[in-house]
């Protein structure tokens, strides 16, 4: 009988977020990235909810430093590639509007 009361209590914990979450830095795994404009943007969705969370990262060498921009969107998408073009579109339009005022 207490085996079923914590199948049951293991099922609602999943069910309503209860159970141990894995951190977006080690779910984001890079699949693409491309050169744009001397910076660097990395795609690196993530599972969320059975989809892909658009996420990412622009990062430019700056005086012999690495400078990194990480950013998340609201975009889910059912396959990695999907969620991956999106995240690279998403880091060139970044670019495109604050150039390096993004690490600021």
């Amino acid at each position: 009988m207490v085996r079923r009361k914590e199948n049951r209590m293991s099922f609602f914990k999943r069910l309503f977020g209860g159970g141990p979450a894995e951190s977006i830095e080690t779910a984001a795994k890079p699949v693409r990235q491309v050169e744009h404009k001397g910076f660097v943007v990395v795609a690196t969705p993530y599972k969320a909810e059975g989809q892909y969370q658009t996420c990412g990262i622009v990062s430019k060498v700056i005086d012999g430093e690495t400078k990194e921009h990480r950013f998340i969107r609201a975009d889910r998408f059912a396959g990695l590639d999907d969620a991956a073009d999106i995240a690279i579109k998403k880091g060139i339009q970044l670019i495109d509007e604050q150039g390096e005022r993004i690490f600021s």
